[in-house]
């Protein structure tokens, strides 16, 4: 009871203070098992002042936290599958387990549903639709299918109550979770977009926004797949690789704390669920500027007649989701001074070929450009110069040659741009010569694009070149010698290139050189003698046969760790 008292007047004294001192003396036998259930956890402190350590006693922790230094057991709780989540919603709307017979059992469903499995929608919402009409149960699903709350009680009860653990985050980490809102629902958002977007937006570096990531992951407030949590916290990591998702209930819970502001004065204006046209709340405040820092759109096809103009210009990140095999940008682009990431991602089953291309040409703050599934059309000699453009990301796209034959001077449009990744691009046969005329290149990532055979012989112009990634390139028979020549070079990603038969003879001029992945290059029968000479390296990542090419190495290389499998 002391204990009790004390956490509800937030002053949390020792657990040791609170326990009778003739109950500690007692031993295992004379006092029998204890259990004690500490629930809704919310920081390492306060656990660490709570738990209770003496014999015979076990401590239940509840906690959307993980605490893996305190705590030697985790066990993960899963959400209610549908026949338990009908249950659960029912005793909430009907006090009985099932639907009763004199309820629309289809409907009753269709709102259980979007609940997504959450105990505590399932339990407020059911209850806040007791002894409704079957208007108000439709009304409610078509609400919570648009992302709203179905009544001011419903918000205030679900939506408020899931808020404190978001309120309790410091000021940028809030602000990372609520930016997960811009994405559609029930899709991946690629880890390299999302942390891209917090370094601009949030002034954060690279580590720092990972760090976020990961403090949100541990708190569950999103989830990493593709195992990210171990891998894309690597140095040399692409996140090309990872992704997050995010359950649609904090989805919604994102959506309705950044909505708390008038339309206007959003700091994210979103469409929460895909539809065919812009929100007609959007076109009755067109009149007035939208103060937003994100813009995110979700369409299907759009044309030219589908938009309006609308006055964005605090905007810093643009967001287009759709679905079409054309696609007309929007003229408000040309109009976003201060725009600094473009994001646009297709969801179609083929490549979309994009129409009103001069949108770009004004875009003279623009840093980042994330095109997914689109068809690039030839850039001709006459483009404007990008000049802030530091990182192209091509994923999913179809090239078409665009940069064959071109008589435009890459270095003159793009005279910034440091990383250039082309990912499951598969029409890919060479990189042209024309990218190593980009002087300011620092990372270049060709992964899984299956008909590239070869890099150009001028790579090895690229000074500033410290990334080089060339992985999952099945086709690829041999590295340029002049990839010797880039003695700012730090890590060299070569893995699943199968057909790769040797490494150039003057590897060893790398003396900047501090990791090598090359698992799954099985044609690789030797290493150039010249492999000794790589001072610097720490770490190679290969296969168990590979591994023994390298034990000559590791005599005279101080540092160097062989890691097979």
């Amino acid at each position: 009871m002391k204990l009790w008292e004390q956490i509800s007047s937030n002053i949390v004294l020792g657990a040791y203070n609170q326990i009778p001192e003739w109950q500690l003396k007692l031993g295992p036998r004379d006092r029998g098992p204890v259990l004690v259930i500490l629930d809704d956890v919310w920081s390492l402190s306060q656990l660490e002042e709570l738990v209770f350590k003496f014999p015979g006693c076990k401590t239940l922790v509840v906690s959307r936290l993980k605490f893996p230094t305190l705590v030697s057991r985790t066990y993960e709780m899963k959400l209610l599958g549908d026949e338990e989540a009908l249950s659960l919603f029912c005793s909430a709307a009907f006090n009985q387990e099932s639907v009763p017979q004199t309820a629309d059992k289809k409907l009753v469903k269709q709102v259980a549903a979007e609940c997504r499995g959450l105990p505590l929608a399932l339990k407020v919402i059911g209850a806040s639709l007791r002894d409704q009409p079957p208007m108000i149960w439709l009304s409610a699903k078509n609400r919570l299918s648009r992302g709203e709350s179905i009544s001011d009680s419903h918000e205030t009860k679900l939506l408020e109550r899931m808020a404190a653990s978001v309120e309790c985050l410091s000021g940028k980490v809030r602000e990372c979770f609520l930016d997960l809102g811009c994405f559609p629902e029930d899709k991946k958002i690629p880890l390299d977009v999302l942390i891209n977007i917090w370094m601009e937006i949030h002034d954060l570096d690279k580590p720092d926004a990972f760090a976020i990531l990961m403090e949100l992951s541990n708190k569950n407030l999103l989830t990493l797949v593709n195992d990210a949590q171990n891998k894309a916290g690597d140095l040399y990591s692409n996140y090309h690789d990872y992704s997050v998702t995010q359950h649609d209930v904090l989805r919604d819970l994102a959506l309705h704390m950044s909505g708390r502001d008038s339309l206007n004065k959003r700091r994210r204006l979103v469409m929460p669920r895909r539809e065919e046209s812009l929100p007609r709340d959007w076109q009755r405040n067109k009149d007035l500027p939208f103060e937003a820092q994100i813009v995110s759109i979700h369409t299907g096809e759009m044309k030219e007649s589908d938009w309006f103009q609308m006055s964005f210009p605090k905007a810093e990140v643009l967001i287009l989701n759709f679905a079409s095999s054309v696609y007309y940008l929007p003229s408000f682009i040309a109009t976003m001074q201060n725009l600094k990431a473009l994001v646009l991602i297709n969801y179609g089953t083929t490549s979309a070929a994009l129409d009103n291309l001069s949108a770009f040409t004004t875009l003279s703050d623009l840093r980042s450009l994330w095109l997914e599934k689109i068809t690039l059309p030839p850039l001709p000699k006459s483009t404007i110069p990008l000049k802030n453009l530091r990182k192209i990301s091509l994923v999913l796209c179809e090239l078409n040659n665009s940069l064959r034959g071109s008589t435009m001077d890459l270095s003159m449009t793009f005279p910034r741009l440091s990383n250039l990744t082309i990912d499951h691009c598969v029409d890919l046969k060479e990189l042209p010569p024309s990218v190593c005329e980009i002087s300011s290149l620092e990372s270049i990532s060709l992964s899984n694009c299956h008909d590239l055979t070869e890099l150009p012989y001028e790579l090895g112009k690229l000074h500033c070149l410290s990334i080089l990634r060339v992985y999952a390139c099945p086709a690829l028979w041999k590295l340029p010698p002049s990839v010797c020549s880039l003695k700012r070079l730090k890590y060299l990603d070569i893995s699943q290139c199968i057909n790769l038969t040797d490494l150039p003879e003057e590897l060893g001029h790398l003396t900047n050189l501090e990791k090598i992945d090359m698992r799954e290059c099985s044609r690789l029968r030797s290493l150039p003698r010249s492999s000794s000479s790589l001072k610097s390296l720490g770490h190679v990542v290969c296969d168990e046969e590979t591994a023994m090419l390298w034990r000559e190495a590791e005599q005279v290389i101080p540092d160097l760790r062989v890691q097979d499998g």
